[in-house]
């Protein structure tokens, strides 16, 4: 079994955001990742890349405690967030998801008005300052505020698909993460839209860590700093199950141009995947 133990720590301690140490996450008695030692940098983009089963989203849910909400799934392991173990019993996860937001592969807006989609979770989460201009200042740094500025009493599900995804980072922006997550946010979008987001998210990660799960190349390439490529192995069960694992973190220059490992530049070429 290929493990990531041995991947070199390329970030310094205290320039860790999240950090995974021998992290394995299963789901009944099948394990999804196994092994896991990565350290995500703060205020950069880390993409998550690998072929389909191989734990990019599980690792992704795992940061916010998604994986809470389904009832077989078991971590062991830590990961730590400023210093504090995640699943520590005396960790509120409703805190946990406030402070890690996540942004969903389809556009998911509140029935409510374009305002209250912004509004309505920073009001539950104790905001008391000026409604309007967090409404504001959020959309704006979402990059869709000049479509929707003349119409925030309008249903957020009457936006396109594109403008859909942007409020609902908007959304997440309102209440003040520190960290944002995405899973494959543009994978339903049309190219233009694509383009807003991956634009967008150029400009957020200026005032937040980003780790985003991508199938593109290409969006790993143009909008990541740092790029783990996780990969799937068979295990002897007798059903054909696999077992993910990470098999190489480097910057995405690197990762892209010289990886150091052959299965990472066999799958970055496309022969397999």
């Amino acid at each position: 079994m290929n493990t990531s133990a041995p991947i070199e720590n390329l970030i310094s301690k205290e320039k860790i955001a999240i950090a995974f140490e021998n992290v394995s996450i299963s789901y009944g008695g099948n394990e999804a990742i196994k092994n896991l030692y990565l350290n995500f940098p703060k205020g950069k983009v880390t993409a998550l890349i690998g072929p389909s089963g191989c734990g990019k989203s599980t690792v992704l849910r795992a940061i916010n405690r998604m994986n809470d909400l389904i009832p077989d799934c078991k971590i062991k392991g830590r990961i730590f967030y400023e210093g504090s173990d995640l699943y520590d019993p005396n960790i509120d996860p409703v805190e946990v998801r406030r402070r890690i937001g996540m942004v969903f592969q389809q556009p998911n807006p509140f029935p409510k008005s374009i305002y209250e989609n912004i509004a309505f979770g920073a009001r539950i989460n104790g905001y008391s300052g000026n409604m309007d201009k967090l409404v504001e200042k959020s959309l704006k740094k979402a990059a869709v505020w000049d479509e929707c500025k003349d119409k925030l009493n309008k249903s957020g599900c009457s936006l396109s698909g594109g403008q859909q995804q942007r409020l609902c980072i908007a959304r997440t922006i309102a209440i003040r993460p520190d960290i944002i997550l995405m899973d494959e946010p543009c994978s339903a979008l049309d190219p233009i839209s694509t383009l807003k987001i991956e634009e967008t998210i150029h400009e957020l990660k200026n005032n937040y860590t980003i780790i985003i799960v991508t199938h593109n190349m290409q969006q790993a390439y143009r909008i990541s700093d740092y790029t783990a490529f996780f990969n799937a192995e068979n295990v002897d069960d007798g059903e054909g199950g696999k077992v993910g694992y990470l098999a190489e973190f480097n910057e995405t220059e690197t990762i892209f141009g010289s990886p150091k490992q052959k299965i990472t530049k066999d799958y970055i070429s496309g022969k397999f995947g």
